[in-house]
């Protein structure tokens, strides 16, 4: 009750000023569920409380899912980490990189100095980008009439690469690409293999691309913040029959299918009583694959959508095999060589082996680094850590 009352009473402060919509926040160990909470409305224009199992768009935390379906492959010899992944996805075989534009604004592409593997998807190290945080391909897109990666179709993926294979690190839709991958190779729908060899071992009932009338009843609505601070409700939602599932960004969830997700990864791979990874290949997951390269500040190229984005400015951070690291401790608590990440609509989650915890914390509204929900991320995150350490919890040998 101790640690609950620790997480519960600050958590309940900021939705009681209401700073956002609402939130849902989990925290479990490798063998419990220590905290659960809901705090606020589902909808501004609605009545309906928040409850622990509301359904978000949980966005980018769809890569971890994704990279840990591409590593079962590994696992089985199907996909390579360092074969060039253009033997799986012809479409890849001959990369472009965007150099710039020329004088009369055309686009200026040359071949690739390398090919991209399946380790550099993995790793935001392949050279594709974003157009939110990356202002040529925005432009780029505009020139030439390719769709945005929203749209879920398949032209969409057809983009240029920014920099070489390899050689710095930059968010964009790698793992969009790994969910090709996984499909090419099982010839199965990447939403299908999902749910068979991941969902469906950890229990994970309410997670998926599709949103289903049950999903629908409980499905939070998504807002934005004006530039007064006003939250208003918007119309939002993932194509619903897309030409492709994004494996990096598609996935609707509850907090507590992805505490369960967080706790196969604390679990060595292990939930639900099945084992859906190996213990060594989890313990690859969580290992810097960059090398000698950063994780970057991702500068805004569309306000309305993201704010800029720097976790723990001034600190070295590195890239697991979807797992953003951190390599020191964090002024809330969180261990070094934690592994974390999040979605476009302020969804968060961490995983600290070395205290064996995990938390998620799911909001919903725009623009993504939204200040007040960095907040609330960071009282829950604390609340936790100042729990453990009130309970005497005690770190866990690696």
């Amino acid at each position: 009750m101790q640690i609950e009352a620790q997480i519960d009473r600050p958590l309940r402060q900021k939705s009681d000023r209401q700073e956002i919509p609402g939130m849902v926040a989990v925290v479990a160990s490798g063998s419990d569920v220590i905290y659960e909470g809901a705090f606020g409305k589902r909808d501004l224009a609605k009545d309906a409380p928040m409850t622990i199992d509301s359904v978000f768009w949980i966005a980018s935390m769809t890569k971890a899912v994704t990279a840990v379906a591409a590593m079962q492959l590994v696992e089985q010899g199907r996909l390579a980490l360092d074969e060039p992944i253009g033997k799986v996805l012809p479409d890849l075989a001959a990369p472009m990189v965007l150099e710039g534009f020329d004088e009369r604004g055309e686009p200026r592409l040359r071949p690739a100095k390398r090919p991209i593997t399946l380790r550099q998807l993995m790793t935001h190290t392949a050279g594709f980008s974003y157009d939110m945080w990356n202002g040529d391909l925005d432009r780029y897109l505009e020139k030439t009439g390719i769709p945005r990666l929203m749209t879920c179709k398949n032209q969409a993926l057809k983009t240029p690469i920014m920099t070489d294979p390899g050689t710095r690190w930059e968010y964009g839709s790698s793992i969009d690409l790994v969910g090709k991958a996984i499909e090419a190779t099982t010839g199965i729908r990447l939403d299908a293999y999902l749910r068979n060899n991941l969902f469906a071992p950890l229990g994970m009932s309410d997670t998926g691309f599709k949103i289903t009338d049950d999903m629908r009843r409980r499905l939070v609505g998504v807002h934005a913040r004006g530039p007064d601070g006003t939250l208003a409700p918007i119309a939002f939602e993932m194509e619903q029959n897309p030409e492709f599932h994004m494996g990096g960004g598609g996935l609707y969830g509850t907090a507590g299918d992805y505490i369960k997700f967080c706790q196969m990864i604390l679990n060595k791979g292990h939930g639900n009583g099945n084992q859906v990874l190996q213990p060594e290949t989890v313990v690859l997951m969580g290992q810097n694959s960059i090398g000698d390269l950063v994780v970057t500040k991702m500068v805004s190229a569309a306000p309305n959508i993201s704010n800029d984005v720097d976790f723990y400015p001034g600190m070295v951070k590195k890239h697991g095999l979807s797992f953003l690291i951190n390599t020191a401790q964090t002024p809330e608590g969180r261990s070094a060589g934690s592994l974390a990440w999040a979605g476009l609509a302020n969804s968060y989650f961490w995983i600290d082996p070395a205290r064996d915890v995990a938390g998620v914390i799911l909001m919903q509204l725009f623009p993504f680094a939204d200040q007040k929900c960095l907040e609330a991320l960071a009282v829950f995150e604390r609340s936790v850590y100042d729990g453990l350490n009130a309970s005497g919890a005690r770190r866990v040998a690696p």
